[in-house]
């Protein structure tokens, strides 16, 4: 595979989507886990069963369909729950953002992994896969996060901190940043580091 792998991650509300947006707009190849997750837990998926099978019908609405937010909420009170989950998803994420930049002949490509860092998948390696290249971190100071978790997604007080203590700290998270963009100025902040970025990427790897 030619084409090189930066691992896009950052907090939860740091701004990672609209981010990725941008380096869209660039003719980046965006791979996101996030997306992949939605698809793996369709209706009639294996992996919605598998879930299903761990967790109880309880977490599917009455049309069949996984209800997220009832999921949400058991696997961030219970950090058991949490692991099960992504013992799941992640081999099939990984496996599918692997075989999607497979195909790909950019200078580069993105893979936007909320839990990358978390994971440890920057060092995932086999015979058919070579590791992440780069990490790039989204980062934004915790207040932030708060506040945009509350206005966005309408969270309480005691899920948003169940859901900042499910990822590391964000001194963890610079730490195994190559690169970092600062969201927390304006859009138009954001929009100029991530040409910045794309600009020093294209002249690394090409």
């Amino acid at each position: 595979m030619n084409t090189q792998v930066v691992g896009l991650t950052g907090g939860i509300a740091s701004g990672k989507s609209l981010a990725s947006r941008y380096f869209a707009d660039l003719g980046v190849p965006i791979l996101d886990a996030d997306v992949i997750a939605r698809e793996l837990v369709a209706v009639n998926q294996p992996a919605l069963a598998e879930i299903v099978t761990q967790f109880g019908a309880k977490i599917l609405t009455p049309e069949g369909t996984l209800d997220r937010a009832a999921l949400r909420h058991m696997v961030f009170a219970d950090d058991t729950a949490r692991q099960q989950l992504e013992a799941i998803l992640h081999p099939k994420i990984y496996q599918s953002l692997w075989k999607q930049a497979e195909n790909l002949t950019n200078d580069y490509c993105l893979f936007s992994v909320p839990l990358l860092i978390e994971n440890k998948h920057r060092y995932l390696q086999t015979t058919k896969a070579p590791c992440i290249n780069r990490v790039l971190v989204i980062d934004c100071p915790e207040v932030l996060q708060i506040q945009r978790l509350s206005a966005r997604d309408k969270i309480d007080a005691t899920m948003i901190k169940q859901m900042l203590s499910a990822q590391c700290d964000r001194q963890t998270r610079l730490a195994y940043a190559d690169d970092v963009i600062d969201n927390q100025f304006s859009i138009a902040q954001l929009q100029t580091q991530v040409q910045t970025m794309h600009t020093f990427y294209l002249q690394k790897f090409s």
